[in-house]
Formats: structure tokens, sequence, C-alpha cells
């Protein structure tokens, strides 16, 4: 994903709200939110190029989200693996704390930049390959944002997605103004102003183009809008919005991951 904004609140019957958009070329081949075949009790969407996600859950409640940091000056190995795999490895493995200590270690220098959250009820953590450091920490409770670079960097569109998701939380019935308040947020196509815009390498243009919430694009833009629920007891449920070029609405899956089977809405 390349837009993230969460809400943390351990101890209470619904520990995380999350929503994220991915921001993609559409000419790269995916897979629309579903039950992955190859792991039967995991849901998310699937990059069929190479294998790994941007979102996705695993039955008996763990959640894992993906952004990448965009920095050019940040030095990537030849041969880098996709980052998306690390989505899907969060998700196999049988010791989270100590899979994600031994990325924390080294083992994340294999890969380009990115920001990795893994979520159980009662536990999140959020792992940063940045350029100056790698980081693993838990994220304290309340509500936060992820773009393309360190959590809640004051990006203008991570504060607006973020603060829509502070005042959902606030208002009167929660469940009347979640997820509508952040979607309308997320999908917000308007750019930020210039003097607004952080300085990631790649050029005034594309640093315009891709300040948006939204991104509206012909060959690039943004593919999914996505929304996830997972409460104390480990039930999860994920809803995927999807995108063509120019912001073409191409369709909308609901799957849940509840103690038993799975149950989906399309």
């Amino acid at each position: 994903m390349c837009l993230i904004s969460f809400a943390w609140q351990p101890g209470t019957p619904t520990p995380l709200r999350l929503m994220g958009n991915r921001d993609e070329f559409y000419a790269r081949p995916t897979a629309p939110l579903g039950e992955w075949q190859d792991s039967p009790d995991v849901i998310g969407g699937r990059d069929l190029e190479a294998g790994g996600s941007w979102l996705a859950a695993k039955r008996g409640g763990v959640v894992a989200a993906l952004t990448n940091v965009r920095d050019l000056q940040l030095s990537v190995p030849t041969g880098a693996p996709s980052r998306g795999e690390l989505v899907a490895n969060a998700l196999q493995s049988g010791d989270i704390e100590g899979w994600l200590t031994a990325l924390n270690e080294g083992e994340a220098l294999r890969y380009a930049g990115f920001n990795l959250l893994v979520a159980t009820p009662q536990r999140l953590w959020h792992l940063h390959r940045g350029r100056d450091r790698l980081a693993l920490s838990e994220v304290s409770p309340g509500v936060h944002g992820l773009s393309n670079a360190d959590l809640n960097s004051p990006w203008p569109k991570l504060l607006q997605v973020r603060d829509a998701l502070e005042q959902s939380l606030l208002s009167v019935g929660t469940l009347q103004t979640w997820p509508s308040t952040v979607q309308r947020a997320m999908q917000n196509p308007q750019q930020a102003a210039d003097e607004a815009l952080p300085d990631t390498g790649v050029g005034l243009e594309l640093e315009r183009q891709l300040s948006a919430a939204f991104i509206v694009g012909e060959h690039y833009g943004t593919r999914a809008t996505s929304w996830l629920t997972m409460d104390s007891h480990g039930h999860i449920e994920i809803t995927e919005q999807r995108f063509g070029p120019l912001g073409r609405f191409e369709g909308e899956t609901t799957l849940a991951l509840p103690s038993g089977s799975l149950a989906s809405t399309s």
C-alpha cells in the first residue's frame, strides 16, 4: 500500500481499524481480495507477478500490511526480493516476534525500503527499513498514519486521512461514521500545494501527482481502497474497492474471517 490510516485501541472490543490505498501500475497483474489457494486460512489481495501482498489477514487474528519507502538515495541490494513477500511471510510465521526480530537484526536489509505492520488483537508491531535506520517497535495506542516515509511522517495526505479517522472515532455513533468519513478522505484526488510537498527525489511533477490520497492516472494510480476491522476475539472483516485507469470503479468485495468458515459478499 502507499497510504494507511489506522486506529490501534488494544483492550477494546475493536482493537484495530485500518484503511489504506494501494497505488500501482495498472499493467501489473493482480488478484482481487480473496482466499489464497495455497494458504486457505489467509485472505487478501495478491500480486500475481511476485506472489506477495500489500494487505492480508489470517484466520485466528493476524493482520499484515505494507507500504514502500520512497527514497531514491536508499541503497537497494542487487536482486532484492519483492517487499510484498513480507506480508505473506508474516502470516505464515509461527513466531511473529522472533521473525520480526530477525528482520530487525539485519535480514530486512535484503529488501528495498518499507514499513511493515503486523497485528494481533493484543499487539501491533511496526518495522521500518529506511535509509538512515532499521527499527522495530510496538505501536502505541492511538490513531496513526503511514505513507512512503516513516510512521506518522507529516505528509499532507497522511495528515488528512489520519485526521479523518480521528474525527470518525470522536463522532457520536462511530459505527455510522466508520468507514465512510475515512473513505471520503482516502478517495480524495486533490493534490497538495507545492510548498507542502515532500522531496523524495522524484521531481516536482511526480511529487505533485503522488501527493493526492487517491491518485488518478492512465497508467499508474490508486488501484484499491481497502478497510479492515479486527475485534478482540480475532474476528476480521476486510472490504476492498477496486479501480482501473482514470479512477474507473471496477468492483467491491467483502470477506470475513470468523472463528469458523469463511464468509463473503461480492
